[in-house]
């Protein structure tokens, strides 16, 4: 059963990220978490275990968000039917017969339709991260590890995200088997989990410049992963760069933990370090377009900044005998988002050359899977490591 919904109103400065709702004739007010960024919802209606899955679709399609007072396992269920309904409507849709690049940003565009509806499903966090529902789990190390330690407010939180939160911080405990460093990797919430490793396997098997065991550098350390594996093939001093503090947090631990501290040194810069290194390697996003939220700034590159100034920063950070690896996806260009003719003309206004390079197929599931909106530029994509150098 769901509550009559009431306007939000107008809120007051420096509220911008609170929730305001109208529940047993008064007025209420907690703290709002979005990590995709959503703003804080508008109309708020209260929900509980009568409300029936059609009722709850219409609202959250209208825009009300539904906060749960119910119980937490039947939230989660309403939260799959609530998918469901949304899956349907969309295998209803007639397909018209569009470009590569057309079918990437239709289908970008329902995955932002989708988490907006499935969003609409709001979960009540105490201050100290404990849900007052029956049935809760205890979330409070999953939400202190994404968040920090607990404050003095309540807060509300899509239960989507929630569960993305709780699936990470299991992810973080267990870890990611990497086979080339004989050892896991664990990923904080909202770092890039390395769990596409044939861009490993480049790492470990491409030669090294008879001259890199000296001094590396590894842009957009993320998990610390590729810095890792130069210093376990030998490399002398790896410097790994990193802006996000989730990633800075996340890279120094996992260095720390598999005993490379003496030669990894994580440094918190935008791109390139001070000075030159014969080895600077570099794993950009791989997808030319905007990021919707804040978590995706991993996969997307909106106009390939991060991948223009890292090709545009070699020359004055490479030493002359030195190569820049380059690891990136063609995917992009099976979507019509970016063609080779480009890419290599990046590489050449910047002074480089293509000494070589390495290729390998993707091993992931949706590589094979037909039902992928994406399928056919997922199934021709090739993960390669250029190999560069100055002209």
């Amino acid at each position: 059963m769901a509550e009559k919904s009431q306007e939000a109103g107008q809120r007051e400065p420096g509220a911008q990220n609170q929730v305001i709702w109208f529940e047993g004739g008064a007025e209420h007010r907690a703290l709002w978490r979005s990590e995709g960024g959503a703003p804080p919802p508008k109309r708020v209606a209260i929900a509980d275990d009568k409300l029936a899955a059609d009722a709850a679709y219409k609202l959250a399609c209208e825009g009300t968000a539904l906060l749960w007072r119910g119980d937490y396992q039947n939230a989660r269920q309403l939260l799959q039917a609530l998918a469901r309904r949304i899956d349907k409507k969309n295998e209803r849709k007639p397909r018209k017969a569009v470009t590569p690049s057309e079918a990437f940003h239709a289908h970008r565009q329902a995955q932002v339709q989708r988490a907006r509806i499935l969003g609409m499903l709001l979960l009540p966090c105490d201050a100290d991260y404990r849900i007052p529902l029956r049935r809760a789990p205890d979330v409070q190390q999953a939400c202190v590890a994404a968040w920090g330690p607990g404050g003095q407010h309540a807060s509300l939180v899509a239960l989507r995200e929630l569960l993305g939160l709780i699936g990470a911080h299991e992810w973080r405990k267990k870890g990611v088997d990497i086979p080339a460093l004989g050892a896991r990797i664990h990923p904080h919430y909202g770092v890039f989990s390395p769990v596409r490793g044939e861009y490993l396997e480049l790492v470990a098997q491409a030669p090294l410049p008879a001259s890199a065991r000296t001094r590396a550098f590894d842009i957009g350390a993320g998990t610390g992963v590729l810095a890792a594996l130069l210093a376990k093939r030998g490399v002398e001093h790896v410097v790994a760069t990193e802006l996000q503090p989730r990633a800075l947090a996340c890279a120094r631990e996992n260095i720390a933990n598999l005993g490379l501290s003496g030669q990894v040194e994580v440094i918190e810069v935008d791109m390139f370090p001070p000075g030159r290194a014969t080895l600077i390697v570099c794993n950009p996003p791989w997808v030319p377009a905007r990021a919707n939220s804040p978590l995706d700034h991993a996969v997307f590159d909106p106009d390939s900044r991060m991948l223009a100034g890292f090709l545009n920063g070699l020359a004055a950070h490479l030493e002359p005998d030195g190569e820049g690896w380059l690891i990136l996806s063609d995917l992009a260009e099976h979507l019509g988002l970016r063609t080779r003719d480009e890419l290599l003309a990046r590489i050449e206004t910047a002074g480089l050359k293509v000494l070589g390079k390495l290729d390998i197929k993707p091993q992931h599931p949706r590589s094979i899977d037909a039902a992928d909106p994406l399928h056919a530029a997922r199934a021709a994509e090739v993960t390669s490591l250029w190999r560069l150098a100055l002209r």
